[in-house]
């Protein structure tokens, strides 16, 4: 199945409802759970992610399966840690090919046991819960920063509580502070300084909790606005007070001539004509999940790049790197990157487009997202499996007709 996308003829004028963060979202359920409250979680994501967690925590099937869900995955692999009883937590093909082998040392060394049931290092894992004990542990910072999250969340649960060593360049900081604010808001009282951090025994306090909109989400609007001035579009329940990493989208967004404000309602982004930077350059060490959003963009506005702090994109739902690369060379540009995903860019180089060129996806809602807004350059564009963006934003494509997108 595919969608043909096809441009607005005049810029975007609307209140779009974009869905709330699944990353808060499913670090709320883990700390609920872990707290065992029933605590209202309002607003909760309803992305594929999220109801794949709230799934697997709410029922008591041994054998739980996260499909696609990568974070579900790595949350559960240290939830199911510390309870009673023998579970096998499996995934979907790619997630079988995904690493979890440091998390799963570090939980050993808290006297977890834990089995590769297929290949070492990946999933499915075979969990033999309970009987963990706080202590000092060590992980590498440089891999997925859900590592630490996973292992952060269940400190508050464990006799002595748990100190965390990272070790190596910290990826992703700012998921670390999310669920570090998240947990403290539930009384954890924990502390992050330096590569330290600190987390007292004890438990979680709940109260009803509120989940604000998901700036990964915004980034496509952000992105609409940018290849269409005179767009104004609110996004109700976003906040300058983020917690939110990707929340410097109004940052990176206002060299393109996108400016943001905020009022009761939410965000108000606003767009208009500007002096193009003639190159850029950004770390994305803190965002990586902007970044297929920011390459298609750039791409789009004739703006070569060189985009740092990519590691993690090797490894995600495909390889985001490689998959990028592929997709933008279909539509004309040809694409630069390190082997081992420190960096990509792309320099001006060009080729020649295919003629009625599919994007694919890869499995992977942010290739559909992120590629969905060329049509405002190219008058159209095909994306292929675009049912894939459920996994973070349902009802995307019902929002991009709203704002006077074809679809067909």
């Amino acid at each position: 199945m595919k969608y043909v996308i096809s441009a607005p003829f005049k810029s975007v004028q609307d209140t779009i409802h974009i869905p709330t963060s699944k990353s808060i979202s499913n670090r709320m359920l883990i700390i609920r759970a872990l707290a065992g409250s029933g605590a209202a979680l309002n607003k909760l994501s309803d992305s594929d992610d999220t109801k794949v967690l709230q799934k697997a925590l709410a029922e008591n099937d041994l054998q739980k399966d996260v499909g696609h869900a990568g974070t579900a995955m790595r949350f559960l692999t240290a939830y199911l840690a510390t309870r009673p009883g023998e579970f096998e937590l499996t995934g979907s093909k790619r997630m079988k090919q995904r690493p979890v082998g440091p998390l799963v040392d570090a939980l050993k060394q808290l006297g977890a046991s834990i089995e590769y049931m297929e290949n070492e290092g990946c999933p499915p894992l075979r969990i033999a819960g309970g009987g963990l004990k706080g202590g000092t542990i060590e992980i590498d910072a440089g891999i997925s920063s859900q590592f630490i999250s996973a292992l952060m969340m269940i400190g508050p649960v464990l006799e002595g509580g748990l100190r965390i060593t990272l070790q190596g360049e910290v990826v992703s900081a700012t998921y670390i502070n999310m669920t570090l604010a998240l947990m403290n808001s539930c009384g954890a009282g924990a502390r992050f300084e330096g590569k330290q951090i600190h987390i007292p025994g004890g438990s979680y306090s709940m109260d009803e909790f509120a989940v604000e909109s998901d700036w990964s989400g915004a980034s496509y609007w952000y992105q609409v606005a940018a290849l269409l001035p005179g767009s104004e579009i609110l996004l109700p329940n976003l906040s300058h007070e983020s917690l939110q990493g990707d929340s410097v989208l109004a940052e990176l967004f206002e060299n393109l001539g996108v400016s943001s404000s905020f009022n009761e309602q939410g965000l108000l982004i606003r767009s208009s004509k500007v002096e193009l930077p003639e190159q850029f350059e950004y770390d994305f060490t803190g965002c990586p999940d902007l970044v297929q959003t920011c390459a298609v963009t750039f791409c789009a506005l004739g703006i070569p790049f060189r985009f740092t702090g990519t590691r993690t994109l090797r490894v995600k739902e495909t390889d985001r790197i490689a998959a990028l690369g592929n997709e933008l060379k279909k539509v004309g540009f040809l694409l630069q990157d390190d082997p081992g995903g420190e960096w990509m860019a792309w320099v001006g180089s060009r080729c020649e487009p295919e003629q009625g060129p599919v994007i694919g996806t890869y499995h992977d809602h942010r290739m559909a997202m992120a590629f969905a807004p060329l049509a405002i350059t190219l008058g159209q564009v095909a994306i292929e499996d675009p049912e894939v963006v459920s996994k973070s934003y349902p009802g995307y494509w019902k929002d991009l007709e709203r704002a006077g997108f074809g679809m067909s």
